[in-house]
């Protein structure tokens, strides 16, 4: 945020007769926080960037309560010995709240200013708010009052407006509240025989983190369905569904499927963040000779890119990063997703409709007609969207998409075991990019240990590789006690030169292919994984359990 661009928006609106924290809160030009750092500035006053759940004294429990904190967006905290209380507001220029909250206290109060998000974060934790929103909701079961909840979807409903809402609407959004809380990328909410599970998928793996009465099943679910546009009164069918909504100023989108199980049905979001935006090549973790190589290759005029791994590697982020870099203003580029997870600004992107006859083949014949110069195809499923990608690499696009395959050598056999011609993929074939995804360590709670010497073996590290300074994560609070926060990726970066492109011709095997790009100096999953160990970014036992081991 800077002066001219403030001045402007408030000479804008210089006739509207709301507060000017009022004004600049609602502007789409500038964030939350931007605004709240500005006003504490000006006032003189601390912003808190966290809060601690512990700092919060019982008297501010006992003397406010809960819906009341959380309709202002303020909490007490005890900082230092002294009778006056921190109170941490969302609304710094609303006085009269902070002397009503000093009076119920009896105290001095002293003024912070935090986010909504910071602030409704702590209320939920000191007031323990969870448990008696649960009980609400299995009270409310009697009613079953569904048509309650159509009425109070909204088109992008506001996870942080929780005022007055009814307990099953409260406790749908404190699900999802506490998953963006915990950096999640996936809910599950898995019913048993005699509860059910609401598990979070943090950095790719699934953790246990609230267990709800079996009674609130189809209220949860209902709720869910009427979010994402979906049938309600349909239990016996799987179901797929998307919508998004707010935190803030942040918008999020959530993709939905139901599947129905013996002890009823099950639902998985997928949480997609608009507000983290697509990384840049650097940002994905590729060794600098990797990079520079990589960035050389999708630079190409014509050719095929292939990025290669299984289910929830980062394929798709490595692919958006890709065409982020290539200039869209000279080039014309296209893509053909299943689904379009991030819109990318200066590029055509259509979506793949199965049902109604367009599929990635049927996409891909349509888009050769619109001139592109890069074109990325989701997926290649099938010998027939497989040999389109190819031909239309020979006619002079760069083309990109990606493989299911364990690593880069077997990108090839796959192929060719779709039944494309050998001459075919040797001739178009520009690079292979295999990846995984590992965690990284805490930066919070990282120390030094002495692995032991099976784990160097494991590695393909050698005994004197010990005196390398090893690190693992103790746990923290911040990382919820797991070690690991973030995920980087690994990478093995196959470029096809001429020996390479006669062995394909030959339709030798992956395992010769591999061999001999090993010979070229190509770096292993595995390999790249020990790099990152050895550079303390990640630990043994996070590559040993996303990579194979190299022996042939």
């Amino acid at each position: 945020m800077n002066a001219q661009s403030l001045e402007q928006y408030l000479s804008e609106h210089a006739d509207d007769p709301r507060r000017v924290d009022e004004i600049l809160l609602t502007a789409p030009t500038f964030t939350e926080e931007m605004v709240l750092r500005l006003i504490a500035e000006t006032l003189g006053l601390e912003f808190l960037d966290e809060i601690d759940a512990s700092t919060v004294p019982e008297a501010f429990i006992e003397a406010i309560p809960a819906p009341y904190a959380q309709h202002h967006y303020l909490i007490g905290l005890q900082r230092g010995e002294g009778e006056e209380i921190t109170v941490a507001v969302a609304n710094p220029l609303n006085t009269l709240i902070v002397d009503n909250v000093s009076r119920k206290l009896r105290r001095p109060v002293r003024l912070a200013v935090s986010s909504r998000a910071a602030i409704t974060a702590v209320i939920d934790t000191a007031y323990e708010q969870k448990n008696t929103v649960i009980e609400e909701v299995a009270e409310e079961l009697d009613s079953q009052n569904l048509d309650q909840l159509v009425d109070e979807v909204a088109t992008s409903d506001d996870l942080l407006d929780v005022v007055n809402r009814p307990p099953v609407i409260r406790l749908v959004n404190d699900i999802l509240f506490r998953a963006l809380q915990m950096r999640a990328s996936d809910i599950h909410i898995h019913p048993y025989e005699t509860k059910i599970q609401v598990r979070y998928r943090i950095d790719g793996i699934l953790y246990d983190t609230l267990t709800l009465n079996r009674n609130v099943l189809s209220l949860v679910i209902s709720r869910i369905k009427v979010m994402a546009g979906m049938d309600i009164a349909e239990r016996r069918m799987p179901q797929d569904g998307r919508t998004s909504v707010r935190i803030g100023q942040r918008e999020i989108d959530l993709r939905v499927s139901t599947v129905p199980t013996s002890f009823g049905e099950r639902a998985v979001l997928r949480i997609l963040d608009k507000s983290t935006g697509v990384l840049s090549l650097e940002e994905l973790g590729l060794w600098k000779q990797d990079k520079e190589a990589f960035d050389r290759m999708i630079n190409r005029s014509h050719g095929v890119i292939f990025v290669t791994g299984p289910t929830g590697s980062g394929k798709s982020t490595t692919l958006y990063a890709c065409l982020n870099r290539i200039n869209a203003v000279e080039k014309n580029v296209m893509t053909v997703e299943d689904p379009i997870e991030y819109q990318l600004e200066g590029i055509s992107q259509m979506q793949v409709a199965s049902k109604k006859g367009m599929t990635f083949v049927n996409s891909l014949r349509h888009i050769l007609r619109q001139d592109p110069d890069v074109i990325m195809v989701g997926e290649v499923r099938d010998r027939e969207t497989a040999a389109m990608a190819i031909q239309s690499s020979l006619t002079g696009h760069l083309v990109f998409s990606t493989l299911h395959t364990n690593d880069s050598a077997g990108a090839i056999s796959r192929l060719l075991d779709f039944g494309v011609e050998p001459y075919l993929v040797s001739s178009s074939l520009v690079c292979v990019l295999a990846q995984r995804l590992v965690r990284r360590i805490c930066p919070d709670c990282k120390e030094a240990y002495t692995p032991a010497p099976h784990e160097l073996r494991d590695l393909g590290l050698r005994e004197e590789d010990g005196a390398v300074t090893f690190y693992t994560g103790r746990g923290c609070g911040k990382c919820f006690d797991t070690g690991y926060r973030g995920r980087t990726g690994i990478y093995e970066l196959m470029g096809i030169n001429d020996d390479i492109r006669e062995m394909i011709y030959r339709r030798e095997t992956a395992g010769a292919i591999k061999k001999k790009t090993l010979e070229y100096g190509m770096q292993t999953l595995r390999m790249d994984g020990a790099r990152k160990v050895r550079e303390g970014i990640t630990t043994i036992a996070e590559v040993l359990r996303v990579t194979q081991s190299d022996s042939m």
